[in-house]
């Protein structure tokens, strides 16, 4: 089990390689809700806007 990890001598850069992808896919899926948060916010007060505007 620890050949495994070793890797053949590169294991520090096999698994930093995959810790740093699972870091970018989690920074990126973040991100990503933050974004759809932020659009779903400006559409409310888009709808909000125009709901306050036809009254009139």
């Amino acid at each position: 089990m620890t050949e495994f990890f070793a890797q053949g001598g590169f294991g520090f850069f096999v698994w930093g390689a995959y810790g740093m992808v699972a870091l970018v896919l989690l920074v990126e899926i973040l991100q990503l809700r933050a974004q759809r948060r932020t659009i779903l916010a400006r559409l409310g007060r888009l709808s909000r806007m125009r709901d306050f505007g036809a009254r009139e």
